[in-house]
């Protein structure tokens, strides 16, 4: 009988009332849960614990979670999720743009949390739904196998959650995708009409593939329909 190793979280929380709260919470679910308080901590605590996923408050002493969110890629490479009592779209795309996989609004209801957690979790250590073959549209490039891009023979350094979405585009070239249709394929969720998150992935994929941010012709938006991957659009 194989026994299941339990998820490592990091908790970044300065609220005492509310860190217990959620300590207590997640271990009674099965997880391991070590608390951080400050910010400028949690990059040193990361040379001895490895979680599986961090839970970032974004007020913090010694440092907000919105600067020490671009510091991670260089000690982490799970999920992140943000918590804040910030709550406005602006907060959150910022949030997203910023590299979070998630974000919730406090209060924090703790099953929510855990269901968020291990949806991250799920889509983290899933295997890319992807076909076996590389894709080639003039100067790009995609290697499913590598998770490699290039585009005029430079390589283009993608997260995974972007690689996934670009693939997907990019397989079905030529063709709208509706909101609707890449919720449920990447995130298995149904676009509620105000979840950003892919909006924010696009944004990303055309900042780092050299598009038009001002009028995409490389990934297009197709208004009140969806996204549409230009296969035309790559040979310069």
């Amino acid at each position: 009988m194989t026994t299941q190793v339990p998820h490592r979280v990091l908790l970044v929380e300065d609220d005492v009332r509310l860190a217990n709260l959620i300590v207590d919470y997640l271990k009674a679910n099965g997880m391991h849960v070590e608390l951080e308080r400050r910010g400028d901590t949690v990059l040193t605590r990361l040379l001895n614990y490895k979680p599986d996923i961090i839970l970032l408050d974004i007020m913090l002493p010694g440092m907000d979670g919105l600067t020490l969110i671009e510091k991670l890629p260089d000690y982490f490479a799970g999920p992140i999720l943000l918590m804040s009592a910030l709550g406005s779209n602006e907060d959150q795309i910022k949030g997203l743009e910023l590299g979070a996989d998630d974000y919730v609004v406090k209060p924090v209801d703790p099953a929510l949390l855990v269901a968020r957690i291990n949806n991250l979790l799920r889509r983290h250590s899933a295997p890319p739904k992807q076909e076996s073959h590389c894709l080639n549209f003039g100067k790009l490039s995609i290697d499913p196998h590598t998770q490699t891009i290039r585009l005029n023979d430079q390589q283009v350094d993608l997260t995974s959650h972007e690689f996934e979405l670009l693939w997907l585009l990019a397989s079905q070239a030529g063709q709208v995708l509706s909101r609707q249709y890449i919720y449920q394929y990447l995130l298995n969720i149904d676009f509620d009409g105000k979840d950003r998150k892919i909006d924010v992935r696009i944004s990303r994929l055309r900042k780092k593939l050299d598009d038009n941010l001002e009028t995409p012709f490389r990934i297009k938006t197709v208004w009140g329909q969806g996204y549409l991957f230009a296969p035309e659009a790559w040979a310069s």
